[in-house]
């Protein structure tokens, strides 16, 4: 799929914005089409939808204690903690002059159990709903029994019968390939060419097999679903249009709303919530979004963050053809050390839902990835991936923007929470060199 030059044309005319994205800037993009839930009627999932998500991931938690040691002391329940990292906040205003207003928190999916990153909320619950849906259907089990017996051999012997495909950049890969071969289904992981060489070793000695193609993500994708979908007993789990992603990753708007209130944080019209995510095709920034709407309305206010190389979701909104642009028609490259966010184009579940709850997105160049990286370690002692960075120069970004003016914001009583999507499983040589890069960088600014 593809666009004539004139209409290109047309588009770099009637958005001047996509100059400055076209030729590399970094840019605040304010979303015109964000509606006020209130005056939104029909999406196609619903508050209900999210719940009944919840509720799967608790019936599945005596399987995961079981399986899973790390969850031990969460009693099989897959969450992350909410931490307040007041040095950050410190160094963001030395460094930038600005006085971000309010609290400075990160969620930290970087810690994660089984997939040390954000995709463990979707992609492990994807395949938990297959696997309960088969083991009803069989008539293993029923939504009253204790589902620890999702260990026991009856049930791998049935899920063995079954190939599960996913095209990744990487994070997405590890969550499917370890919950999928625990469970006992033959996993296929469909990779591009530049998903890092460790997550797709983790994934062979996790029983994984993984397939590479030389291109970009939605090359791997494709070639994961014309596969998979070929098997009579083939699952595809498609990134670019899956429900079941979307709804685990809402789930973590119920667990947020949990957390901020342990800590006794308001969120109310006096008390805006700012929320930045890293965004690839879209689901699990979307999702997380999804839910933050369905729990604190319009008092949460969700700004995604992109690579420069790497704007699919931006441009798929500035222009409302969503998944059906991409990145390369505007001749921008697609390529970011920013894993899991080199995307071309959006996710067109995602992006159907996200251009009426958004607020914004914003971009950034690769170098601010590392400094960010940098920045993290050196006051908090925190280490992430650089994707999982992205966040936490919105802040900033925001403050910089009208967006609080338009909106009549009190900025002074704001709480702002950085997504940070991943980062326990790099071993420990790469994340050394992600901060060495880093601090190279800061060094000649």
């Amino acid at each position: 799929m593809g666009f004539e030059q004139p209409e290109l044309n047309n588009w770099l005319k009637k958005f001047p914005l996509l100059t400055q994205i076209t030729n590399l800037e970094p840019v605040v993009w304010l979303n015109p089409n964000l509606k006020k839930m209130n005056h939104i009627s029909i999406l196609p999932v619903n508050k209900q939808d999210m719940e009944e998500a919840a509720e799967l991931w608790d019936r599945f938690a005596p399987f995961l204690a079981q399986e899973f040691p790390e969850t031990n002391d969460s009693k099989g329940i897959i969450e992350s903690p909410l931490r307040k990292i007041p040095n950050m906040k410190n160094a963001l205003n030395k460094k930038y002059m600005d006085k971000i207003k309010g609290e400075l928190l990160l969620k930290c999916d970087n810690e994660l159990p089984i997939a040390g990153s954000i995709k463990a909320r979707g992609g492990v619950y994807e395949v938990l709903q297959f696997a309960e849906k088969l083991a009803i259907e069989a008539g293993l089990v029923t939504k009253e029994d204790d589902y620890s017996i999702f260990s026991s051999e009856q049930f791998k012997k049935l899920f063995h019968q079954y190939n599960v495909g996913v095209g990744s950049t990487g994070n997405l890969g590890l969550s499917i390939g370890i919950i999928g071969a625990k469970l006992g289904f033959r996993v296929s992981v469909y990779m591009s060419a530049d998903a890092k060489q460790w997550k797709k070793d983790l994934l062979i000695r996790k029983g994984a097999t993984v397939h590479e193609f030389i291109g970009d993500f939605s090359e791997a994708i494709l070639a994961g679903r014309q596969q998979t979908t070929k098997e009579r007993h083939g699952y595809f789990v498609d990134d670019e249009n899956s429900r079941h992603l979307f709804l685990g990753y809402s789930v973590a708007a119920i667990r947020l709303q949990k957390q901020l209130e342990h800590e006794k944080i308001q969120v109310d019209a006096k008390h805006p919530l700012f929320v930045y995510l890293p965004c690839g095709v879209g689901g699990s920034p979307g999702g997380i979004t999804f839910g933050l709407k369905q729990v604190f309305g319009d008092h949460v206010h969700c700004f995604f963050v992109e690579p420069t190389h790497s704007p699919a979701m931006l441009i798929g909104l500035l222009t409302g053809e969503k998944e059906k642009i991409s990145v390369k028609d505007f001749d921008i490259d697609n390529r970011t050390e920013g894993d899991g966010l080199a995307v071309g184009r959006p996710s067109s579940f995602a992006s159907s839902i996200c251009e009426k709850l958004i607020s914004g997105v914003y971009t950034i160049d690769d170098d601010d990835f590392f400094k960010m990286l940098v920045k993290l370690v050196d006051s908090e002692e925190i280490y992430l991936e650089p994707s999982a960075a992205a966040g936490l120069i919105g802040p900033v970004k925001i403050i910089h923007s009208d967006y609080a003016k338009e909106n009549s914001l009190n900025m002074k009583k704001a709480t702002h929470i950085v997504w940070a999507t991943g980062g326990s499983l790099v071993p420990e040589k790469e994340m050394k060199e992600f901060y060495e890069q880093g601090k190279s960088l800061i060094e000649t600014e």
